[in-house]
């Protein structure tokens, strides 16, 4: 069964997005034998860009499955573009307000009742409270991704976050209340600022690629639905900007399911090749044969990181990166007309933020 996810550009400065395409089935069939999914939509102009691809490339305006996996606005905002040009089966996104109530009782503030819990959360997360009116007016069915959540074959299944998890983030997202107990280290937007970058030496024998920390990676990034397809008994994961501790508690997920992710055919690589977001220990349980990265034009040297893309060379990894353009990864065929991409490199000076 053929399998197809598009990586469209996004972002022509230093601020990387996602916006992708996903199809399986009887390609060269009727509409009805083929899954068309949209993971995240990037910008409006990306959003724009993604409807024109599926019209001619899918040759369809209705896509099955459309998947918001966190609430920032560089994975929303397009797809509000997809929702109101083409027909949509169902969207699955998180809905933050939703939760309020089950949260409240952590807040120190008593005047924090639910209700306002929950507006303050649409007013911070306006792009995805935005996504989740437009399809309510367009009544498209919307589910949250939560760990098990599958369509009837499970050819599609989300691996993580789990409702608890999700939960336990949502009080340290930012602009939220204060806890009654905040947690002893909590992720603060700009507490990483990166610093100019200098450059070490690596080899295929020595790694500067290190764990992160589990606070590296925001609450709201750790949030970001992590999507398995299988096809044919071949394993794609997209991870959005996920970190460590998220795909961690994934993959342990998928092990009780019975699903190995060892040798994924095809990985996302989350947060456009962020060394904050991935290590040693989730690369050696991964080793990916195909690594797609998502990333602005000008996202260098931050986005990707070297030390990343070398550590996937290492465990023999094809890797591929956008950086303005679009790039497909097909299985088993390759699409008419389409060249092959150029391959990541093997870097022997990787960066240094200090």
């Amino acid at each position: 069964m053929p399998f197809e996810a598009d990586f469209l550009p996004v972002g022509d400065g230093e601020r990387s997005g996602d916006a992708i395409g996903v199809r399986f089935g009887n390609l060269q069939g009727e509409r009805n034998q083929q899954t068309i999914c949209v993971v995240d939509g990037g910008t409006k102009e990306s959003g724009e860009k993604l409807v024109e691809h599926i019209q001619h490339y899918y040759n369809t305006s209705h896509v099955d499955i459309a998947f918001c996996t966190h609430p920032d606005s560089d994975h929303a905002s397009g797809l509000c573009v997809v929702l109101e040009t083409l027909s949509v089966g169902m969207l699955v996104m998180h809905r933050p307000w939703e939760h309020s109530e089950d949260i409240c009782h952590l807040f120190d503030d008593p005047k924090i009742t639910p209700d306002k819990l929950a507006g303050r959360m649409e007013r911070n997360l306006l792009a995805a409270r935005n996504l989740e009116k437009l399809a309510q007016e367009k009544r498209i069915p919307i589910v949250e991704p939560f760990a098990g959540t599958a369509n009837s074959d499970k050819s599609i299944l989300v691996l993580g976050p789990t409702k608890d998890y999700y939960q336990s983030l949502l009080p340290t997202f930012r602009d939220m209340p204060e806890l009654v107990e905040a947690p002893s280290m909590v992720q603060k937007i700009g507490q990483f600022m990166e610093s100019a970058v200098t450059w070490v030496a690596e080899t295929m024998h020595i790694e500067t690629l290190v764990d992160p920390a589990p606070d590296e990676v925001s609450s709201e990034n750790n949030s970001s639905a992590i999507i398995l397809f299988q096809v044919d008994g071949q394993k794609f994961l997209l991870t959005g900007d996920a970190g460590t501790d998220a795909l961690e508690r994934a993959i342990k997920f998928a092990e009780l399911q019975g699903i190995s992710i060892e040798k994924v055919r095809f990985f996302q690589v989350p947060h456009h090749g962020s060394r904050r977001n991935i290590g040693p220990t989730i690369l050696n349980q991964i080793k990916p044969e195909t690594a797609f990265i998502s990333v602005a034009f000008k996202g260098a040297p931050k986005h990707p990181s070297k030390r990343v893309t070398n550590a996937l060379l290492r465990r023999g990894a094809k890797v591929y990166v956008t950086q303005g353009t679009g790039i497909l990864h097909s299985y088993p065929h390759a699409r008419a007309n389409w060249g092959p991409a150029p391959v990541v490199p093997f870097y022997s000076q990787v960066e240094d933020f200090g």
